[in-house]
C-alpha cells in the first residue's frame, strides 16, 4: 500500500482539493457507516478497472472505519468530515473537486461484476449524453409525477445513484445536486430533472453490476427515511410537475 494520505476535515467547506493527479474518471461515494461492506465494493472496483480510475469517498461524522484504511492507495482517496455532512452536499463536493472530467456517483451497495466504467465513458465522450446509468426510468405522468417506471435500456428522464456516470461540466452547469438533500433517496431524481431542464440527455444501460444490501435504505431509521424522502420528492413536485416538455418521448 502506498503512503497516500488519509484526509480529515472538520467541515465539508474546508475541502479544497482531493489530488493534483488527473484520472480518466473518478468514482464518488458517500460512505455512512457499514465500512466492511463499503470495503468490498471498493475491492470489486479495483478488481475490474485500471489504476486510471480514481475512487473518492466522503465519510460523514466520527465512526470506526479502520477496515477502510487498508483500501487507501495511489488512486483511492477517503475524506472524513468530522462534523458530518448530508448526501447532496457531500456528492457535490466530490463532483466539484473530482480529478477528472467524468464522475461516477455510486452507492457503496453497488458491486462490480465486470468493467462497468469503459462502456459508460465511451458514451459520455461522444457528447450526446450528459449522464449514463445502470437503473432509471420515465416519470409516470399518469399518476401526477409520483413514480418512475423502469422501461429498461434507452433514453430516460431519470437515473438513480446506484451507479450514475456524469459529464462533470454538464452536471455543474445544471447546479448539481440539491444541498438540501441530506438523504440520498429521490435526490437523484431531482438532479436528473434539473439536467433534463438544462437540455442534458440521460441514458439507461445494462452494466455488469449487482446490488448488495442497501444500508442507506434498509438500515436507516424508518421515520427519518420517510421524512427525508418526502422532503426530496416534494421539491420535485413543486418545481417540475406538469413540465412535460422536459421529459423524453414516452415508450
Amino acid at each position: 500500500m502506498s503512503n497516500a494520505p488519509f484526509k480529515k476535515y472538520a467541515r465539508i467547506g474546508d475541502l479544497r482539493k482531493i489530488t493534483g493527479i488527473e484520472y480518466k474518471a473518478a468514482i464518488a461515494m458517500y460512505i455512512n457507516g457499514f465500512a466492511e461492506d463499503a470495503a468490498k465494493s471498493i475491492q470489486a472496483i479495483k478488481a475490474h478497472v485500471g489504476p486510471d480510475i480514481a475512487i473518492t469517498a466522503i465519510l460523514p461524522g466520527e465512526f470506526d472505519f479502520e477496515v477502510l484504511k487498508s483500501e487507501i492507495d495511489e488512486r483511492t482517496y477517503l475524506i472524513q468530515i468530522a462534523d458530518g455532512v448530508g448526501w447532496g452536499e457531500a456528492i457535490n463536493a466530490l463532483l466539484k473537486f473530482a480529478p477528472s472530467p467524468y464522475v461516477i456517483v455510486m452507492d457503496p451497495s453497488t458491486i462490480f461484476l465486470g468493467d462497468a466504467v469503459t462502456p459508460v465513458l465511451e458514451i459520455l465522450k461522444n457528447g450526446e449524453y450528459s449522464a449514463v446509468g445502470w437503473r432509471g426510468g420515465l416519470i409516470n405522468t399518469e399518476d401526477e409525477w409520483r413514480s418512475v417506471e423502469d422501461k429498461d435500456d434507452g433514453e430516460v428522464d431519470v437515473l438513480f445513484s446506484y451507479f450514475m456516470a456524469l459529464n462533470k461540466e454538464n452536471a455543474l452547469q445544471a447546479n448539481a445536486f440539491n444541498i438540501r438533500a441530506v438523504y440520498y433517496r429521490n435526490a437523484d431524481i431531482e438532479f436528473s430533472l434539473k439536467l433534463r431542464q438544462a437540455q442534458g440527455r440521460l441514458l439507461q444501460l445494462a452494466l455488469p453490476l449487482e446490488q448488495a444490501r442497501h444500508h442507506g435504505y434498509y438500515d436507516t431509521d424508518e421515520a427519518y427515511r420517510d421524512e427525508q424522502s418526502k422532503k426530496n420528492y416534494d421539491r420535485i413536485l413543486d418545481r417540475f410537475r406538469g413540465k412535460n416538455e422536459i421529459l423524453v418521448p414516452r415508450r
